[in-house]
């Protein structure tokens, strides 16, 4: 009898040890292999979430590993109660202890949101809007929005910087918001603090103003410090400046993609055939290239430029030369 228990207490202990062995072996396995075999995956860990949720979700999305051996990985790296919230993007083959450390170190999907050169503030927040962002601005007013960003202009045209910015699921279109205004106001500080002499304008507000009216003008970068000496010297002289760009600012939906002559003739603040010196406020966002093309104007003679036909402009200094310049783009030359 004492035998049969010796031999049965022996059995269990051999099949403990083996149990155990199989176990362990099957950690091991699931520790070298990669979690997800089809890439890329998306975690979306939300905010109090828990770690065993989170092991859900991997299994759900087709990751290996049993509960058991997840368990064993939360307990080894105290994970047991929590772990990081974020949305997290899979793209590449990581084993189980490669994924925690991803997910610890905050790697959390990015976005990018690009404020185009040239847009208008109406445009930016359509987009603002369209993006996958939280939309603040649904339940503000622009006063409430200016009052936010401290911004002491007349409307918020021109006072994001044009570029790309990255978010992360649950930042909000403010928080974007606030980033491209001190991005725009550290590049207008930086060129006014840097400016030209001799410049005819009295403000960094009015720098802005005429980078927006170079940012419409021109797509080509050489063209801009030209275009910039051409306004400034028509400032210093006491000319219109006589730009369509803010005219079709100004008539705004009556602007249907073709400048007529009784567009010209509409007067409105932002009418400079009709007005002299700057419009009131910025146009439209300008990129922080035309901010420092505003700021520093070349030194030639033009007084004059039309479109050439070509994408960009023919310059004169007489306004004999600007007729025939006139005269060959209406011909299409």
């Amino acid at each position: 009898m004492k035998k049969f228990i010796i031999y049965s207490l022996l059995l269990i202990v051999l099949l403990a040890i083996g149990a155990v062995g199989y176990v362990y072996q099957q950690y091991r396995q699931f520790l070298s292999a990669p979690v997800f075999v089809e890439l890329p995956v998306v975690l979306d860990i939300k905010k109090g979430s828990s770690y065993s949720r989170f092991v859900q979700m991997v299994q759900r999305n087709g990751g290996q590993g049993t509960e058991l051996n997840w368990k064993l990985l939360g307990r080894l790296k105290q994970l047991e109660s929590s772990i990081k919230i974020g949305e997290f993007e899979i793209a590449e083959a990581m084993t189980p202890e490669e994924l925690l450390s991803y997910i610890d170190n905050n790697n959390v999907k990015t976005y990018g949101f690009t404020i185009v050169e040239g847009h208008t503030w109406q445009q930016v927040k359509q987009q603002l809007l369209a993006s996958s962002m939280g939309h603040v601005l649904l339940d503000i007013s622009e006063s409430e929005l200016m009052e936010k960003l401290n911004l002491k202009a007349p409307n918020l045209e021109g006072q994001f910087l044009p570029e790309t910015y990255q978010y992360t699921k649950g930042d909000s279109d403010i928080d974007l918001l606030q980033r491209a205004h001190h991005a725009l106001n550290k590049a207008l500080e930086q060129a006014w603090e840097n400016r030209d002499p001799d410049l005819s304008i009295q403000s960094p507000y009015e720098l802005l103003t005429l980078a927006s009216i170079i940012e419409k003008e021109t797509a080509q970068a050489a063209e801009r410090n030209i275009i910039s000496g051409v306004f400034n010297r028509r400032l210093k002289k006491g000319m219109r400046l006589q730009t369509d760009p803010t005219v079709i600012y100004g008539v705004g939906a009556a602007y249907a993609g073709d400048i007529t002559h009784a567009h010209l003739r509409t007067d409105t603040p932002y009418n400079t055939y009709t007005r002299a010196g700057l419009p009131p406020t910025p146009i439209a966002m300008a990129s922080a290239a035309s901010v420092e093309a505003a700021a520093h104007p070349n030194e030639g003679k033009e007084l004059f430029f039309v479109a050439n036909n070509k994408g960009g402009h023919n310059f004169s200094e007489t306004y004999e030369e600007h007729k025939r310049a006139v005269a060959a783009y209406l011909k299409g030359l």
